[in-house]
């Protein structure tokens, strides 16, 4: 293992892709500590220590940004705006046709979709950003809470300021939208995985250390064993598909024979990969902003309804919570594998160059196929979504009331499956200059 390391390092182009990478993570990690224009840091300090976080789907945005976005940096929306806006260009590939055309177009239309997707990025960063701006002036950026600093978080709130904080949060988006296209062009692994996976570690020994210190050494041994668990169960469904055999007939063109190999159609267990949780986690929160606009006026009475959503549908720690995540985790597998995965296409470009189903017949019987394994396969991969969705949530709402950790199971989610991603990447360029991979 160590040899295959050091071989890493003596190839020399991979050296440099590596050091490229590392850069841009240094880079990035710095900017989320650098605060925007007329932020008052030391009262954000102050909250951060003596406030559990934010709450809701605030604490999502946090997670991946690195805790940038409760300092209020220029880093503070992190890649949520580029996230968003990747998963509604791929949703309105399904209702707007000119979006499916230039899917299929290759090349050419990948450009014109990214470029569509950098445009969406900038615009839902301008609307994240002046959210964020006019919820840290209200005070209201930590919650309810009777820290005085927490209510003077900016400096000036004077409509320029505030016009100036939007613009450079704005602006740090679209840095770290180019920064991940960097690494993409010229570091190792997919740019924007590689910014989410450091987010998510960066805040780890933080709340690890927290747990440590409040807690107690049993507990923290307790989150470190669910931790390990969980990451088993991520590693071994990651990897486990479904291997469709595939044989494609001979075909004589002049005197050369093509086709007949013999090759299959990986179904993977877990075909959504994250985005489900992010669906359910979003659409869950949006009883709490509803209810959070109608609180009552100081001395009034709270309205039931809005006692009964605070009570069930914005903790973490109720079981009615999570009977809704789960079931909307499921729900949501199902919608986003049917629109990413289209057996009709994949049985008629099979059809086109003479491949077949060993046992099933080209054409619709292939796609029904297709759509029956599909089916089938999807359901103990939804399953396994929520459980590792859930298990953080039910394990540490017992020992821990940081709302960060709601979204433990996601954090584990994502750092395994673009560890494993990244791995493998590595392991490719050596196998092409060494013929010996870093994995055996």
């Amino acid at each position: 293992m160590f040899s295959a390391i050091a071989r890493v390092f003596r190839t020399p182009d991979l050296r440099r892709k590596i050091a490229f990478t590392l850069g841009i993570i240094a880079i990035y990690r710095l900017g989320a500590h650098v605060p925007s224009p007329f932020v008052d840091f030391p009262n954000v300090q102050v909250c951060l220590a003596q406030t559990s976080g934010a709450e809701g789907l605030l604490s999502l945005v946090n997670l991946f940004s690195g805790g940038a976005l409760l300092q209020l940096s220029i880093f503070a929306l992190g890649v949520m705006p580029y996230i968003t806006a990747t998963i509604i260009v791929q949703l309105l590939r399904v209702v707007i046709p000119h979006f499916e055309t230039l899917y299929k177009e290759g090349q050419a239309g990948q450009a014109r979709l990214t470029q569509y997707t950098r445009y969406l990025t900038i615009a839902l960063a301008l609307l994240q950003s002046t959210t964020l701006v006019t919820v840290a002036r209200s005070g209201q950026l930590f919650g309810s809470t009777g820290v005085p600093a927490c209510q003077n978080l900016l400096t000036n709130d004077a409509w320029w300021a505030q016009l100036l904080m939007i613009i450079t949060m704005t602006a740090g988006t679209g840095l770290i939208m180019w920064f991940a296209e960097l690494v993409t062009e010229r570091g190792v692994g997919n740019g924007m995985s590689i910014l989410i996976f450091t987010s998510i570690v960066a805040t780890f020994p933080v709340a690890m250390w927290t747990i440590l210190q409040s807690r107690g050494f049993e507990v923290f041994l307790l989150v470190l064993a669910v931790t390990i668990v969980v990451v088993g169960l991520v590693v071994f469904v990651e990897q486990s598909q479904r291997r469709i055999p595939v044989q494609y007939a001979k075909r004589m063109i002049g005197r050369r024979t093509y086709g007949g190999t013999n090759t299959y159609i990986p179904i993977k267990v877990n075909m959504a990969g994250v985005v489900p949780v992010i669906f359910a986690s979003s659409l869950l929160y949006i009883p709490a902003l509803i209810a959070q606009f109608n609180q009552p006026a100081a001395g009034q009475p709270v309205p039931d309804w809005v006692a009964w959503i605070s009570n069930y549908l914005t903790r973490g720690d109720h079981p009615l919570y999570w009977l809704i995540y789960f079931l909307l985790i499921v729900g949501f597998t199902y919608f986003y594998v049917a629109i990413t995965f289209n057996p009709t296409e994949v049985a008629d470009n099979m059809k086109k160059y003479g491949g077949f189903i060993p046992g099933i017949r080209a054409g619709r019987p292939t796609a029904e196929y297709l759509d029956y394994v599909l089916t089938r396969i999807t359901l103990p991969g939804s399953i396994y979504l929520g459980l590792v969705a859930l298990l953080p949530l039910i394990a540490l709402s017992a020992v821990s009331a940081n709302q960060n950790f709601a979204f433990g199971g996601t954090s584990i989610l994502i750092m395994v499956g673009v560890g494993l991603e990244t791995v493998k990447q590595i392991d490719a360029q050596l196998q092409q200059r060494h013929y010996e991979g870093l994995l055996r």
